[in-house]
């Protein structure tokens, strides 16, 4: 499926207060009387696509201008995944996209239904439509455009050493990036380096274990405070089994209170089942205090100050510390950053070699990048020659005999594409030097000469809609005949929109739109009414003669018609020849 603009609908632009173009998937012409506001719809065109908003264009009376326009696409083509990626919808293949523009200057865009900064539009009609009016900056004017146009006229021949140029110099600015990392920086590298290499020594002097630290912390805790522990020890100990050595005879141990606990309910637990639990719970208490206080004495017993392990324990502490501080939070995170740093170390002690393998590779990609981009430039020049005489051959039929188009091919900086620089240039008379298109065209003329390109380049430049504003400016007679043939010949392989004021330029249109200008005397008003093929007639006659009923006027429009007719038959004629030709021979052949 081809993508194209199926519908349009302008509000408040110009003199148009109201309009709905449905546009033919062909050849579509506009035409109506001067000031009828045919070029607005061209404008209309241009700020879908992301043209210059312009204040001065809302119609007086109207606080803003919206254009909409309705576009049939590819459901899974490169357009709808760009409209995708920017949160947008595509419905059963249709996209909506939307523009307004207030009289203070404040421009929106709404691309399948969701707002969008206008550079989105212009982004996404670089793959559907080419605006050419006389004073707008063309498509095909870009340098970059001309040079890919050229590439795809250049064709088959082209494709298989461009993509083995783009691959090497890919590889060719990666190696070169790898080598101005390692060497430039070489510095700053070696810096890392030192940084890292006197970290490891110090971690490996003091040679930390992982969980060292927290055991150095408790065991400083146990000796900084071993008289204390001790005392304790000992207190809890005598109270609870009491001390044998004291000469107190009053005082009673706990193991002491509570065998008299137990004594005391021994006796009488058999008359009662809860008194008898009680009992045996005071029995296992006597054990367990017994038990702590025996446990507590031995504790006592193991607890000794020693001054020169705790001096051991806080300096082998303040050693860790010291890591600490610098590696990690700590001794385990110490270990990992010397884990990294190692890693680091090695892949840094190996730049040597590796800068002299990449430097090796860079010259031989530069070698092999050289050689690619000189079978570029010979593929192109041959071209280019061809594409010039192909286009000059055009611009002969189009009012422009003298008019030579050629392309440049000049040595440029190693790109992604080459090492050529290609430029589109026009003498517009023999004694006129080759200039860029911007510089040898008039507004008439260029539209020209972009109608002979994108002729030329039907076939090769994937636009899927062209749109041409005045582009039969100056012409008349038998070469306004000759572009009107051109438009449909290029509508048979895209969607051509014409804004023209030459009947025979329209009678080749599939479809005929009529921009209409109404007043009340106060307020001009203009909307757009598609043609039947009688009011085509009487449309073609209007701008033949001036007079929408003069008998000779209708006579050539329908002459006009009729050779546009036949031209279009023929040409479906040879396009179908082949197919029946192989249905012959396919026919003929022996079951």
């Amino acid at each position: 499926m081809r993508p194209r603009v199926e519908e349009v609908r302008i509000q408040g632009l110009g003199v148009i207060d109201e309009a709905v173009l449905e546009l033919s998937p062909g050849f579509t012409v506009v035409t109506g009387e001067t000031g009828a506001g045919k070029t607005m719809v061209v404008t209309g065109l241009g700020l879908l696509f992301g043209g210059r908003a312009d204040p001065a264009r809302v119609r007086p009376g109207a606080d803003k201008a919206l254009v909409e326009g309705t576009l049939v696409i590819e459901p899974e083509g490169r357009v709808a995944q760009q409209v995708a990626d920017v949160g947008g919808d595509v419905e059963d293949g249709q996209l909506i996209i939307s523009r307004s523009v207030s009289t203070e200057g404040r421009s929106r865009a709404w691309l399948g239904g969701r707002s969008v900064p206008v550079g989105t539009l212009t982004y996404i009609a670089d793959d559907l439509v080419a605006v050419h009016g006389q004073m707008d900056q063309q498509r095909l004017l870009q340098p970059g455009r001309q040079r890919a146009a050229l590439d795809r006229y250049a064709g088959d021949e082209l494709v298989k050493p461009l993509r083995a140029y783009e691959q090497t110099y890919k590889r060719h600015r990666q190696v070169g990036e790898l080598l101005q990392e390692l060497t430039v920086k070489a510095r700053e590298r070696a810096q890392e380096a030192d940084v890292l290499r006197f970290g490891l020594e110090e971690i490996e002097k003091v040679e930390p274990r992982s969980g060292e630290d927290a055991e150095l912390k408790e065991e400083a805790g146990r000796l900084s405070h071993a008289d204390a522990l001790r005392t304790a020890a000992t207190t809890a100990h005598t109270a609870l089994l009491g001390d044998p050595m004291s000469g107190a005879q009053d005082l009673q141990d706990a193991v002491s209170l509570v065998g008299q606990a137990k004594a005391a309910v021994e006796s009488v637990r058999d008359f009662d089942p809860a008194l008898a639990g009680l009992a045996d719970r005071l029995a296992e208490a006597g054990y367990l205090i017994s038990d702590v206080a025996t446990e507590l004495a031995a504790y006592a017993e193991s607890v000794e100050a020693d001054p020169a392990r705790l001096a051991a324990v806080q300096e082998r502490r303040s050693l860790l510390t010291g890591l600490t501080r610098k590696y990690g939070e700590d001794v385990a995170a110490v270990l990992a950053w010397a884990q990294r740093a190692a890693a680091r170390l090695t892949e840094l002690d190996g730049d040597d070699e590796r800068i002299e393998e990449l430097t090796r590779e860079h010259a031989e990609l530069t070698g092999r990048m050289k050689e690619l981009a000189g079978e570029l430039t010979v593929i192109r020049q041959a071209a280019a020659e061809r594409f010039g005489d192909a286009v000059t051959a055009e611009l002969t039929a189009l009012a422009m005999p003298y008019a030579r188009v050629s392309v440049a091919i000049t040595p440029g900086e190693f790109g992604p594409h080459g090492a050529d620089e290609v430029e589109l240039r026009l003498a517009s008379h023999p004694a006129a030097p080759p200039l860029p298109l911007t510089k040898g065209a008039s507004g008439g003329e260029l539209s020209r000469v972009m109608l002979a390109i994108e002729v030329v380049f039907a076939g090769a430049d994937p636009v899927p809609t062209f749109v041409f504003d005045e582009v039969d400016a100056g012409v008349g007679g038998k070469a306004a005949v000759e572009i009107g043939r051109r438009l449909a010949k290029l509508a048979r392989t895209a969607q051509v929109i014409v804004v023209t004021h030459l009947p025979q330029v329209a009678a080749f249109a599939d479809q005929h739109l009529v921009v209409e200008k109404a007043s009340d005397g106060s307020v001009v008003r203009s909307g757009v009414v598609a043609l039947t093929q009688e009011a085509r007639a009487r449309e073609l006659s209007r701008m033949l003669a001036g007079l929408e009923d003069s008998e000779l006027g209708r006579a050539h429009a329908a002459e006009l018609l009729s050779i546009a007719a036949a031209d279009k038959a023929a040409w479906e004629e040879e396009a179908a020849a082949p197919a029946k030709r192989r249905a012959g021979s396919a026919a003929k052949r022996p079951a």
